[in-house]
């Protein structure tokens, strides 16, 4: 094993992801942790409603409480790292995630746990954007960067994956409340390793400009506004007054928020930075890519559990097309980034995704190997799209902005997951039926769901294959792997 020749908090960067294990292995776990509590709890619902006697509008803040406080503070969190030093704020994210997993031994009630659900977003929005942040600091060569982001979004995208199969799995041995308890050593290592592992802040590589609390106000608006608008209009109906009524403030707070960092001095993130190619076809794409793996998770959960009648564990299994291929797919999206540049590779990653979408409105008339079929290449797509943007997006930051920049790269997948699950729940609940009965389905509604999903899928492909597609061709011709050289 090959060591640095001083200690990683003397040294800016380490030679090889070998080298930075220590540190490597610990951001990981806290990406890990902060994605699969986004999906942990979802198996667990019905024996939390029994447990805590709550309905379903309680149990869908459950899981609704967290993505809100986590959509909505992400840009934030990432401006706060980049002023105040980003290992100390993911340790304080780490330590308060720990800590307050551990409350959940005090829950009675379905309120306490929305409550607690929210404080664990919050301190999630001081985990995500940093974590991938602090790895670009690792590492000096571009490729060695490039690889240890792959290691993250699969490490984070499993979490996301796996998190169904995870909870139902534990479930069967142990009480719900240990799918949270979990989470408090799990946040103690990854807390212990960033310490090791990951070099203190250098007071250089801060920005000196003043918290944009406006600013900070008025995104949290408009990100929270608009994903809660989402959820309500399936849930309440798109014509809805709640729904109209959070649409209309997220336009307004977003055209607030606009205006206010172009007119001020130290802005929470600078607008004008979007008139790069790079910046703004990364996160347009990145948009794209969530909308495909939301819809596609929500929308295989209802077929698998719901029209094929699977446990959940089984259900759960299906995915693992995608982890494999996660896992395997490396060298083809390094080697398409390298070949051909950030613009062509990506651009061949949304037509993976768009193509894969269009095969899925047929291959769920057909067998589970036909699904599969199009997870592998959906997976290849999104390995493809988010880890080329990931790493062009940060690069394309200055260098006392990087935490605002994943940060940005965050938020945009969250809304993207909003708009996939919102969009999928509003065509089956339109083509279909508004409630989906438990138990074993007629054959009629099966063929209605059937024919519902192949509507919903081909409306997805084209969605996602106009906004991936659109933001790749933004980006520039860089090869990353060659410009470590």
């Amino acid at each position: 094993m090959s060591t640095l020749t001083t200690t990683p908090t003397a040294s800016r960067t380490y030679p090889s992801l070998r080298a930075a294990w220590i540190p490597l292995a610990a951001l990981c776990l806290a990406f890990f942790v902060e994605m699969v509590d986004n999906t942990l709890l979802s198996i667990a619902l019905p024996t939390i409603g029994r447990d805590l006697g709550s309905g379903t509008t309680a149990l869908q803040w459950v899981t609704g409480a967290y993505s809100l406080t986590f959509g909505g503070l992400l840009l934030t969190a990432g401006s706060i790292a980049d002023r105040f030093g980003r290992r100390r704020v993911l340790q304080i994210g780490l330590v308060l995630f720990g800590l307050m997993s551990l409350l959940v031994v005090f829950v009675s009630t379905a309120g306490e746990l929305i409550a607690l659900r929210a404080a664990l977003g919050i301190a999630a929005a001081m985990m995500a954007p940093i974590t991938n942040s602090l790895v670009f600091r690792l590492f000096d060569d571009q490729a060695l960067r490039m690889r240890a982001m792959t290691v993250m979004i699969v490490v984070g995208m499993s979490g996301f994956i796996l998190g169904p199969l995870l909870g139902g799995t534990a479930l069967a041995h142990v009480s719900w409340e240990w799918l949270l308890l979990v989470n408090a050593p799990i946040a103690l290592i990854a807390c212990v390793g960033v310490r090791l592992g990951v070099a203190a802040d250098h007071p250089d590589d801060l920005t000196k400009d003043r918290l944009d609390l406006p600013g900070a106000v008025l995104s949290i608006a408009t990100i929270g506004l608009a994903c809660w608008s989402l959820t309500s209009g399936v849930e309440h109906g798109w014509t809805a007054a709640v729904t109209l009524a959070s649409m209309v403030g997220a336009v307004v707070a977003g055209a607030a928020f606009v205006w206010h960092e172009r007119r001020t001095a130290e802005p929470m993130l600078d607008v004008r930075l979007f008139s790069n190619g790079t910046v703004r076809g990364a996160t347009i794409a990145q948009v794209g890519t969530s909308i495909a793996m939301a819809s596609v998770m929500f929308g295989l959960i209802l077929h698998f559990q719901y029209a094929w009648g699977w446990s959940p564990m089984k259900a759960g299994l299906a995915n693992l097309p995608m982890i494999a291929t996660m896992l395997l797919a490396t060298p083809l999206s390094e080697g398409l980034a390298k070949r051909f540049g950030h613009r062509i590779a990506t651009f061949i990653g949304a037509l993976c995704l768009a193509g894969s979408l269009a095969g899925m409105a047929w291959a769920v008339h057909h067998s589970y190997l036909a699904i599969a079929v199009c997870m592998v290449v959906m997976t290849i797509g999104l390995r493809t799209v988010m880890t080329i943007c990931a790493v062009a997006l940060v690069d394309a930051m200055p260098a006392n902005r990087t935490s605002i920049g994943a940060a940005l790269n965050d938020t945009a997948q969250e809304v993207g997951t909003s708009v996939g699950t919102a969009l999928v729940g509003t065509l089956i609940a339109a083509l279909v039926t508004t409630q989906l009965p438990a138990g074993v389905w007629s054959s009629d509604l099966v063929q209605s769901f059937f024919h519902g999903e192949t509507i919903t899928y081909a409306v997805l492909a084209v969605v996602v294959g106009v906004i991936a597609g659109f933001g790749a061709l933004t980006l520039t011709d860089s090869r990353s792997t060659e410009e470590a050289h």
